[in-house]
């Protein structure tokens, strides 16, 4: 593993006030003459890669090519004066197109200056969301998506993007909507003979050219060397052929004001789901590749930090006209095969961009839809993960179905409600199990250490007179009648009437005011039953919690034993039971 002597003494001593929030200023200060040259380089050889993929996923979340250029500029500068990530390429990506299309398209009628405008404040808001939430040290909202959502929700996508593109493949475009309406379009499209063959043939060629690219010359600008072959094959063609293939056409010449798009209340309201789906699906995306490339370049990152970032950068790519970003898995890697060093290369990208835009806006003119299609095609094939949810169906059937309904969400009410479900879903299976929790009578196995569960142990040895119960899960309003239920249920099954009842406490992290009422009620219940109630293994904060809810006025220490081993002697010195096997 490689090391940064100057960059782990930065995260030894970190700034303090606000230079904390600007990490870009402790990056100067530490920057070494030799890395320059390498991260003018590496920017140059990323943004051969940025162009086509800024114009490829904006057109893709149904907004004008520009936007995905402009949002890139923004988010690239941004991040590289806010983001604590050494090496970080944010952008429009995959993960968020269907999201944007989504939420934008029925909204913009068409129009592609209101596309554009919903475009940017979606992603201000998205911003202002993961901005306030890092603040307020948030982070961990993002645990809401669990492993079995984002498979879900990555294999949907994939699913959606290819659906939504597969007509500028072809050559024609629909207007775009969920999985289903997507494919009914293209139906109807190829029916009704919309298939311009040559723009089909350039689509496919390039695809089929990227697949191979990626598999067997791994090395080389796949992406680039494609759109480029397929702009000449357009230019070169002849003007009939020509006519009826859709191209980039001549981007804004110059990069447009700072400004807060215009767009009514209305569409501000009818956007606040999607933004909230975005700044969650964004920063957990960032949050893992950010730690993958901290770890690979001995750092460390600070996720409410980088949430902070992420939202900036959101901001300003909105307030410069830009579609909503996030980090991006194909992009950065190829910073860091270029030889980046720090987050300079990304504004040398973000420059050269620019001056693309303020100096040769024709360049982009012959670029073939088709073409850009297969770009996004491509990168749907990588957001595949099938590995991953076999291997949920193998190991845990609630978490695999889990998946199965993010998936089939996405696919048939749409990205965002497809989300918010499965998230909805994640809880109540938490909840279920913290409401239903695993319990067992426990007993002694001769020759093991410990207290074994009978069920699964049947020859597990009780000692006559003595219960012993596990509980599983924290004692809380949900689950306290349940708790008293099984203990009811245990004594009922002894073999013979217990004396002492031990609840082997060790995994009960805590006990709620309604399950402290229950264990009063019970208490009490035991006692006219002549069974004395004894707790093992209580962690001492939950003792605590007993203390302050008055429990110690009907039972002191002494119903308390350190393990399960003591209680057990104690029984047997009181009782006369002998317990030497144990």
């Amino acid at each position: 593993m490689p090391h940064h002597p100057h960059l782990w003494r930065r995260t030894e001593q970190p700034p303090e006030g606000i230079w904390r929030w600007i990490p870009a200023a402790s990056t100067l200060r530490t920057y070494e003459p030799g890395w320059l040259t390498k991260d003018v380089f590496a920017g140059i050889v990323l943004t051969a890669v940025l162009v086509p993929t800024g114009l490829s996923f904006a057109q893709a979340a149904g907004l004008p090519g520009v936007g995905g250029l402009y949002a890139s500029i923004a988010a690239l500068i941004a991040y590289a004066i806010f983001g604590p990530s050494r090496i970080l390429v944010l952008g429009p990506d995959s993960a968020l197109t269907v999201l944007i299309a989504a939420a934008v398209v029925p909204l913009a009628g068409g129009r592609p200056e209101s596309a554009l405008a919903l475009a940017g404040v979606l992603a201000i808001m998205s911003g202002i969301f993961c901005v306030l939430i890092g603040l307020f040290r948030l982070g961990f909202v993002t645990d809401l998506l669990s492993k079995p959502i984002q498979y879900g929700y990555l294999n949907g996508i994939a699913l959606t993007l290819f659906a939504g593109q597969f007509s500028r493949l072809l050559g024609f475009a629909i207007p775009g909507g969920t999985f289903l309406d997507d494919v009914a379009s293209v139906i109807h499209g190829v029916a009704a003979g919309k298939i311009n063959w040559v723009a089909c043939a350039i689509g496919l060629s390039c695809l089929a050219a990227m697949v191979s690219l990626k598999r067997y010359a791994t090395a080389l600008p796949g992406t680039l060397i494609v759109v480029v072959t397929a702009t000449a094959a357009v230019w070169l063609l002849e003007p009939e052929a020509r006519a009826g293939i859709a191209v980039v056409g001549r981007l804004p010449e110059g990069l447009p004001m700072f400004h807060l798009p215009a767009v009514s209340l209305q569409d501000v309201r009818a956007l606040i789901g999607a933004a909230v789906a975005i700044a969650l699906v964004s920063f957990a995306d960032m949050s893992v590749l950010s730690r993958a490339f901290a770890l690979r370049g001995a750092y460390t990152v600070n996720r409410n930090q980088e949430l902070v970032a992420l939202g900036l950068a959101n901001i300003a790519a909105g307030l410069l006209q830009g579609v909503p970003v996030c980090s991006s898995a194909s992009r950065t890697p190829v910073a860091e095969a270029a030889g980046a060093k720090t987050q300079l290369t990304c504004v040398v990208s973000a420059l050269c961009i620019a001056f693309l835009l303020i100096a040769a806006p024709t360049l982009l003119t012959h670029v073939p839809s088709a073409a850009l299609a297969a770009v996004i095609v491509s990168a749907a094939f990588s957001l595949v993960d099938l590995g991953n949810v076999t291997r949920l169906y193998r190991m845990r059937r609630s978490e695999f179905i889990l998946s199965v309904a993010c998936f089939a969400g996405v696919l048939t009410v749409g990205v965002v409600q497809g989300i918010f479900i499965a998230i909805g879903l994640s809880l109540l299976s938490f909840i279920w199990r913290a409401w239903h929790p695993y319990d067992a009578v426990l007993g002694k196995i001769e020759g093991r250490p410990g207290y074994h569960d009978v069920v699964r142990h049947p020859d597990a040895k009780q000692v006559p007179g003595l219960l012993l119960i596990r509980w599983d899960a924290p004692l809380f309003f949900a689950n306290a009648d349940i708790f008293r239920q099984h203990v009811r249920q245990a004594i009922a099954q002894a073999s013979q009437p217990p004396a002492w009842l031990v609840v082997a406490s060790e995994p009960i992290t805590d006990i709620d005011v309604t399950a402290a009422d229950m264990l009063s009620g019970l208490y009490q219940e035991l006692v006219a039953a002549n069974v004395a109630l004894y707790f093992a293994e209580m962690k001492g904060p939950v003792k605590d919690r007993l203390r302050a809810y008055g429990l110690f006025e009907m039972f002191d220490e002494t119903h308390f034993f350190e393990t399960v081993t003591a209680a057990v002697r104690s029984y047997s010195a009181q009782h006369g039971v002998d317990c030497t096997s144990e």
